[in-house]
Order: C-alpha cells, then structure tokens, then sequence
C-alpha cells in the first residue's frame, strides 16, 4: 500500500486526501444490510464533497440537509425531473434536520412540501408564516451520555414540552408527522438509544390516542465508526434498534436516520509531507503542512484523536505533531507514537479521516487544503 500512496504523492504532491468511493458504497449498503426497516438519510454535513454526495445519489440513498445550501447539493441531479417527479423526491428524500431554518430557505422550499425538524414555538411561528405546506418533526432532547459530541445541550424540546409542542404544530394549521432525536455523534453508548427509544415511543402513542397521526420516528445519527478496537461493533448496535423497533413502534410507520460519519469516516486517507523538525523541552516536534485549521479540524470540532503512521520504519518515541500555521493552537497531538528519525521532506498518513475534516477547513494563514483525489469514483454497473 505505502508503494502506491507515494506513487499519488509523486503525481499529486501534498498534503493529498484520498477518498475512496467503493467504501462509501460499502459503507451505505451495510447501514441499509443491517437496517433494513431504515430510510437512510445521508449527513451531507459530515463531508460535503460533491462527489460523494453524487455516489450516494446513485445508490439511491435520501439526504439530511442543514442548510439551501446544502440542499442544492442534492437538487442539481434531480433539476432536470418534471415537477411531479421533483417533488415527490423532496417529500420523499431530503430532511431539513436543522431545528432552526432562515426565512428565505422556508420561502425557496415551500413549493415542495418538504420534511423539516423543530423543537420551539418560535420555529413554529416562522414556519406557519413561511413554510406552512412542510411535514414536520419534533425533536427530542435525549440523553447523549458518552458520545464524541454531545447534541443535546444546543438542540431538542424537553420531553416535558413535547407533546404540548405538537398540540401548538396542529392548533396552527401545521401537520406534524413524527418525532426524531440524535444521541450524539460517534455513539458508542448503546442505552443513549434505548433510552431515547422509550421517550419517544411514548410521546408517540400518546399523540396518536389524541388523534394525531403521526407516522415515522427519526433515530437521527451517531452511529459508531471503528476508529479503535474498543468502539463496539455496529452489528451489535443494529440487532438492538431491530429489536427496540419491533417491540416499541407499529409495523405501518416509516423508520429515519441520519447517518454521516458512518458512511464516509472510513473512506478516506491523508498524506502529509513534515515541513520542519525541532527538539522542543525534550521531545521531538514533526511540523507538517496540514493542520487543525485545514484537514485536522476533526480534532477541534468533532473531538477526534487523530492517528499517524510513517512510511520510514525507525525506533519509535512519543513525538508532537503539529501544523503549519503561525498559531500555536495548531497543535494536532502532542503524543503520537512515530519513528524518531523521520526527516523533512518525509511522509505520514492518516486513516479514518473522512468525517467532519475537509468538511470544516479553512483557509487560515493563507494556506490551501488537502487536494481531493477520487478512487473508484464511477459507480459501478449494476449486474
């Protein structure tokens, strides 16, 4: 493998971010494999690049989208259907599963009946001024106790307001048709689900004993990615949910989630060139020319403990890793395990770093990105 990633380095340069489109793939058809009754939306949010969202269209996945932006991502291959068809894929395919939408993405969406979220009387407001044709969904504040990234705290009505919120969605001429919640991303927390499974089950029955029909349940994301031996595997999490869905909720609703990191963390590498070398209160300090303003921004914002590996073999000590910015925040880890006799002009590489990286990097101090290179990228045929 380490032959054919300096072939790429030779070719592209660095730092090079190598996303490889038959993972996705595989990635998507296992969620669909072990969730069988799950309508799976992609997090768009977890890695924007066009191409995968492209590759996911092709598989016939659905979306989860925060923003028009982002909802013109997935629009463009649908432009060209006649209007009956674009609008039962709206309906049927895209969630705006931000809780708070602007008025003028509320006013460009109306037309198409879309599926949106809330957890506010405010958002209900705006919605019946703006958007009154949508579905809607309440969401839940669950428990989201040992996730990488904790939700609750930003989004979610209490459980005690819930079903009064629904009452408000109907006295206002709005349709509420189910209810959803997100136990936090990379959940390795099995009883968050449980746990947010039961509340919702009961907000739910007791909404349809007062006449309203709801009809689906999002279980939104969270879904762990084996970025360590000890995340517990996913096959274990989904014969859970199969068992809770079956117990807790009619056969005839419609099941939701919200996978991102699921699908893309595993399906990308990153190559990085060490730009400088320095001894620094006696450890070994590898500056190299991608950082946590750029494709290391998972360390900031998602609270991912990146991984190294060097391509030159060397007796190994506990070195820093840090970028190339002029800001002494851009330190990637100050304990990764690398050989101590790497040079400048030397490589490493990085796996599982598909989610929530190019995603949120920025162009701080001037310096570029990763360049994007695609591994099978068109779709395969199907037999």
């Amino acid at each position: 493998m380490k032959d054919d990633l300096l072939k790429l380095v030779e070719q592209h340069g660095t730092p090079l971010f190598i996303l490889d489109h038959d993972k996705i793939r595989e990635n998507y058809r296992t969620f669909k494999k072990q969730l069988p009754r799950v309508q799976c939306y992609y997090a768009v949010k977890a890695n924007s690049t066009q191409q995968i969202v492209e590759t996911l269209f092709k598989e016939g996945s659905s979306f989860d989208v925060a923003s028009y932006n982002e909802y013109m991502q997935v629009y463009q291959y649908i432009k060209h259907f006649d209007t009956k068809e674009k609008k039962h894929f709206v309906w049927d395919k895209i969630i705006f599963s931000n809780t708070i939408k602007d008025r003028t993405t509320l006013q460009k969406i109306k037309q198409y009946k879309p599926l949106v979220t809330y957890d506010n009387v405010a958002e209900l407001k705006k919605i019946k001024d703006y958007c009154d044709t949508a579905g809607l969904i309440i969401r839940l504040k669950v428990p989201d106790t040992g996730s990488q990234v904790e939700m609750s705290s930003k989004f979610g009505a209490e459980l005690a307001d819930a079903e009064k919120l629904i009452q408000q969605a109907f006295d206002m001429g709005l349709k509420v048709e189910g209810i959803s919640f997100h136990v936090g991303s990379q959940c390795t927390n099995f009883d968050n689900y449980t746990s947010a499974l039961a509340f919702t089950s009961e907000i739910f029955h007791n909404a349809r004993k007062k006449g309203f029909n709801l009809n689906l349940v999002d279980i939104g994301g969270g879904f762990p990615v084996p970025y360590d031996p000890q995340v517990p595997e996913f096959k274990q999490l989904a014969a859970l949910l199969n068992s809770e869905f079956k117990r807790l909720f009619p056969d005839d609703i419609e099941i939701l989630a919200e996978p991102g990191r699921f699908i893309v963390a595993t399906a990308a590498l990153l190559i990085s060139e060490i730009i400088g070398k320095a001894r620094r209160d006696g450890k070994i300090f590898y500056h190299i020319n991608d950082g946590v303003y750029h494709t290391f921004s998972g360390v900031v914002y998602d609270h991912w403990i990146p991984n190294f590996t060097a391509f030159k073999e060397g007796e190994k000590e506990i070195c820093a890793v840090v970028g190339p910015t002029c800001d002494s925040f851009d330190k990637i880890t100050l304990s990764a395990e690398l050989p101590g006799n790497l040079e400048v002009g030397d490589f490493l590489y990085t796996e599982n770093i598909g989610a929530y990286s190019t995603a949120s990097s920025t162009k701080f101090n001037g310096f570029d990105g990763a360049k994007i290179i695609h591994k099978n990228l068109p779709a395969p045929e199907e037999k």
